[in-house]
C-alpha cells in the first residue's frame, strides 16, 4: 500500500470512527422519555445539595446552609431538585417566569419551564436564580403541572428564602437567595411545562 493510500485509509477510519461515536449515544447522554419511575431510594443528601447550591449561587448564598437545613428537617431527601433562573413582577398581581434543568438520580436530566400568577399585597421586580427541591416525584412527567403554594411557608434567613409548593403527594420547595421583600405576601401557584410558554395561567 502506497504512503498516499495508506493516508486515505487513515483518514476513512478515523471519520467512520466518529460517526460511530455521535451515531450511538452514550448512557449519560441518552434522554429518557419521562415516564420511567424513580425510585424514592435515589436521593440527594443534604451536603450534596449545600455544595450545590453554594455553587450555583455562588456569592449571594449565604443563608442556603440555614434554608436547605430546614427543607431537610421537614421533608427529608429529596429525589429530584431544578436549577434554573426566574424572573417576576408585581403591582398587586404578577407573574413568574423561569426556566432551568430538572436532575434525577436514575431518570436523567430534563429542560424545564415554569411560569404563574400571583395577587396579593406585593410590589417590585426581581430576577433571581432559583434552586427547587422536589419530593416524592414519581416520574418527570408528573412535574408537569400546577403547583398551589402552601399558606404560611414562607421561610426567610440570611439573604436565602424557601417557600412550599403542593400537588398530591408531590412537594416542591423552591429556595431562592436575595429575594428579599419578593418573598412576600402573595397566593398563587407555579406550572411546570416541558416547552416555555408566555401564558402563566
Amino acid at each position: 500500500m502506497t504512503q498516499k493510500s495508506w493516508r486515505v485509509a487513515s483518514v476513512l477510519s478515523a471519520a467512520f470512527l466518529c460517526l460511530c461515536l455521535f451515531a450511538v449515544p452514550l448512557p449519560s447522554q441518552a434522554q429518557s422519555s419521562g415516564d420511567e419511575p424513580i425510585s424514592p431510594g435515589q436521593t440527594y443528601g443534604e451536603d450534596e445539595i449545600v455544595k450545590t447550591g453554594h455553587q450555583f449561587f455562588g456569592s449571594v448564598s449565604g443563608g442556603i446552609a440555614s434554608v436547605v437545613e430546614r427543607a431537610f428537617s421537614q421533608y427529608g431527601e429529596p429525589n429530584g431538585y431544578i436549577l434554573g433562573e426566574e424572573g417576576s413582577g408585581a403591582i398587586i398581581a404578577g407573574a413568574r417566569y423561569g426556566e432551568g434543568h430538572l436532575y434525577t438520580r436514575n431518570a436523567g436530566n430534563h429542560k424545564i419551564f415554569w411560569q404563574g400568577p400571583s395577587v396579593g399585597w406585593d410590589f417590585g421586580a426581581d430576577g433571581a436564580r432559583v434552586m427547587m427541591l422536589i419530593y416524592n416525584l414519581p416520574t418527570v412527567n408528573s412535574v408537569y403541572q400546577r403547583f398551589a403554594g402552601v399558606n404560611g411557608s414562607a421561610y426567610l434567613v440570611g439573604g436565602a428564602g424557601m417557600t412550599v409548593l403542593l400537588k398530591n403527594e408531590i412537594v416542591l420547595v423552591p429556595v431562592r437567595a436575595g429575594v428579599g421583600a419578593r418573598l412576600g405576601l402573595n397566593l398563587g401557584y407555579l406550572k411546570f411545562t416541558d416547552k416555555p410558554t408566555w401564558n402563566p395561567f
